[in-house]
């Protein structure tokens, strides 16, 4: 009989105006990240216009490449199988000998 006891006008308000929030809250978050790439963008641009235009650091192609083979070779020093783990067994000792190891003679 609790059903009969509900106030579905109420439950309903709160069930719009529960969905009219998030929607709205939606909607601002959309114009908050729009402003940013706005602000973002002139910024960049700013930027952009203070470095010359030919400006060349010196660098060629063979250089580029060879930096990049090294630190290729640096990062990938491991063999295929780097994440897996091995855990080396010592089978001579089992964990019911552990407690008899340590203790003094």
């Amino acid at each position: 009989m609790m059903i009969l006891a509900t106030n579905w006008a109420n439950a309903a308000l709160m069930a719009l105006v529960s969905i009219m929030l998030v929607f709205v809250m939606l909607v601002l978050l959309i114009f908050v990240l729009k402003l940013f790439g706005v602000i973002f963008r002139e910024k960049q641009s700013a930027v952009a216009s203070t470095a010359p235009a030919g400006a060349s650091d010196g660098i060629t192609d063979e250089e580029v490449a060879a930096i990049a083979m090294a630190v290729n070779l640096f990062f990938n020093r491991h063999d295929e199988e780097s994440d897996v783990l091995t855990f080396r067994q010592n089978h001579d000792v089992s964990a019911w000998q552990v407690r008899n190891i340590s203790k003094p003679l």
